[in-house]
């Protein structure tokens, strides 16, 4: 297989996983920066959006369980492919370097710091746009999500931590 029919497909999906990586993030920020007030008035409209954020958000602790297993998935498989691609052109004591350094800028920027200012930024709007996606996610997700909700009360239980991680971002 020639070497532009690897790199080609492979960038296009590592744009692609990034984008899924700022729609996590950015999701994250915006849902949970909103004061309970609103979604409690914004759910009284009566839209399907609102009335979906309200279910979203009646579970802090499983909605911010599904946005984190779904970006790190996405983050992983970035990783993944970025460093089988640098593995193609680099000798494989630098690979490790490459592909770190590589994969660290891109998710910061384009998957982190960039989405999360601007799901801040635009909270309330942002908030409804991607309300029903995060529920088809939680729903195709469920049983990652469930396995890592139930372990994570668990053990946050054992070491005598708060089993709702959640709570600092919310104003309740």
């Amino acid at each position: 297989m020639s070497t532009y029919s690897v790199l080609v497909p492979s960038l296009l999906a590592v744009v692609i996983l990034l984008l899924f990586s700022a729609f996590f993030s950015s999701s994250e920020s915006a849902i949970f920066s909103l004061p309970a007030e609103w979604i409690q008035t914004t759910s009284k409209d009566s839209t399907r959006d609102s009335r979906t954020l309200h279910q979203l958000r009646a579970n802090p602790h499983r909605l911010l369980v599904t946005l984190l297993v779904g970006n790190n998935l996405v983050n992983i498989a970035i990783t993944s492919i970025i460093t089988l691609l640098v593995a193609r052109f680099v000798s494989p004591g630098f690979t490790v370097v490459i592909a770190t350094l590589s994969v660290s800028v891109l998710v910061l920027v384009f998957g982190e710091i960039v989405p999360k200012s601007y799901g801040l930024g635009h909270a309330e709007s942002w908030s409804l746009r991607v309300a029903r996606p995060i529920s088809y996610v939680e729903r195709v997700l469920r049983p990652l999500v469930t396995v890592f909700d139930i372990i994570t009360r668990w053990l946050t239980t054992l070491i005598g931590g708060d089993q709702h991680i959640e709570k600092p971002y919310l104003d309740d």
